[in-house]
């Protein structure tokens, strides 16, 4: 069966763009439907950085390339929603890092389990072998435009 849209009629990055959406949209339907609704899209960008490190929200915002101020609403409003906390340093008390808490890790296992399931559903659907060779040629594409040490480095930044 053709696909719906003719892919000659979107360049190479649009169309690369488009599919990540619709990937994302799915994975965050899937956290709405485990309790997770709460989260958006953007709220990735802090988790990627929380998942392995406590950073300060000075680090936070250096690392997201935002403001010191931006960094902390976005840590507030984790925090509000209770997927992280801010707590002292072991080595010195008057220093904040912040970390996931328990249903921040949740959410993260969740998104993993939400993603794992997708392509194993892309798998069945276009065979296992078919989309192997896709994501290498995505991988490929984003080591050819630059991107690769910015996804090893969890240091992915928002759109500007």
């Amino acid at each position: 069966m053709p696909p719906s849209i003719d892919p000659q009629q979107l360049d190479t990055g649009t169309l690369a763009l488009f599919v990540g959406q619709a990937a994302a949209a799915l994975v965050q339907e899937q956290l709405a439907d485990q309790g997770f609704g709460d989260l958006r899209f953007s709220h990735g960008y802090v988790f990627q950085h929380l998942i392995d490190n406590e950073p300060t929200v000075g680090e936070l915002a250096t690392k997201l390339a935002m403001t010191q101020q931006g960094a902390s609403k976005a840590v507030a409003e984790l925090e509000r929603l209770g997927y992280c906390e801010r707590t002292p340093d072991a080595t010195d008390a008057r220093i904040r890092r912040v970390r996931l808490t328990g249903r921040g890790q949740d959410a993260v296992d969740a998104a993993r389990h939400a993603r794992t399931s997708l392509d194993q559903r892309l798998a069945h659907r276009f065979g296992k072998q078919r989309l192997a060779e896709h994501r290498d040629l995505l991988a490929r594409l984003l080591d050819e435009l630059g991107g690769t040490a910015a996804v090893e480095g969890r240091a992915v930044r928002p759109p500007q």
